[in-house]
């Protein structure tokens, strides 16, 4: 095989550039579309421990009679004597981030802040969830 031969199979510089071009397109667009999934399983993630916390506060109530007056720290579990209602209060996905908590015994709420649904729910307009982080979903007493 000649030199003429063996030059006439190598790419470009441009062919390279443009391959390499179209690579980093893809890349960037794939980045992006993982970023708004990661922030839809953090939100389907909050949601869910929401419900949890619901379903362990009213068998709280069932048993005691009224629900707690402040949430266990996060980490925490919800008891009462020896019956344990909740294993580990649940901390929000986002370290910055944490559930609200507002009950007055007769009644409560549970609000976090999602990232993809921002539309502020009434019953979590005077609830932090974090550091400069207005709740937008709430669950609360049936």
């Amino acid at each position: 095989m000649s030199f003429i031969e063996m030059k006439d199979r190598a790419f470009t510089l441009i062919e390279l550039l443009v391959v390499i071009s179209i690579i980093g397109i893809l890349i960037s667009i794939s980045l992006f579309g993982i970023g708004n999934a990661r922030k839809s399983s953090r939100d389907a993630k909050r949601k869910s421990d929401l419900e949890t916390i619901r379903s362990a506060l009213e068998m709280y109530k069932a048993d005691v009679g009224g629900y707690p007056a402040n949430a266990p720290d996060p980490g925490h579990p919800l008891q009462y004597q020896d019956n344990e209602y909740l294993a580990s209060w649940p901390e929000d996905p986002l370290p910055a981030r944490s559930y609200a908590y507002y009950s007055n015994q007769v009644t409560y709420t549970v609000c976090a802040a999602l990232e993809t649904d921002t539309r502020l729910e009434a019953k979590c307009t005077d609830m932090n969830c974090g550091e400069d982080v207005t709740c937008s979903y709430a669950v609360e007493n049936p």
